[in-house]
């Protein structure tokens, strides 16, 4: 049995976006930057809308996959503010690609493909339901501190330097973690 062109082509059109922006993203872009027809594109995207839905839901699986690596443990068995850290972790230390903030952007004015960063953001850095102990704040803090960084390092045109990073990544890490000593 052959494999499918489907990942392929999902990198190819993640390709395409990063190298040329999301406008010029079409299919036969994509079909071209994959090595494969339009035909055998459209034979697992039937439409541009198709496409894109997939191409969010792949960003969000490489994302889940890099979590759970950093988790070390099924999600099911961690507690949120293990989850969190996870995510913090990921979101601050790593930058995004041109991709992936085109897709978040993109996604907010379609609802369905929103929808799917939420359920990830849910899953591994839900906002907590009270915030009672300032462990709470310190873990919310954490969440909005490894966002900013994130959405800061794909938009400036600038990485920041690596000691400044790694000094932020440790203090943001450390308010997912009340026991662990401040800096």
């Amino acid at each position: 049995m052959r494999p499918s062109s489907r990942p392929l082509i999902l990198d190819a059109a993640i390709r395409v976006t990063e190298r040329d922006g999301i406008t010029a993203l079409t299919l036969e872009s994509a079909a071209r930057e994959a090595g494969v027809t339009k035909a055998g594109l459209m034979y697992h995207f039937p439409s541009r809308e198709d496409l894109l839905f997939a191409i969010q839901k792949h960003l969000i699986t490489r994302w889940e996959e890099r979590l759970a690596e950093l988790l070390g443990k099924p999600l099911a068995e961690a507690t949120v503010r293990e989850s969190t850290t996870a995510y913090t972790i990921e979101g601050a230390a790593n930058t995004a690609s041109k991709a992936e903030l085109t897709f978040m952007l993109e996604s907010t004015a379609q609802p369905a493909l929103a929808r799917q960063w939420d359920e990830l953001m849910h899953r591994w850095a839900p906002l907590p339901e009270r915030l009672e102990e300032p462990a709470d704040v310190d873990l919310l803090l954490a969440r909005m501190a490894s966002d900013g960084m994130w959405l800061y390092e794909a938009t400036s045109g600038a990485p920041l330097p690596a000691p400044l990073k790694a000094a932020l990544v440790e203090r943001i890490t450390a308010l997912t973690d009340p026991a662990r000593p401040r800096a």
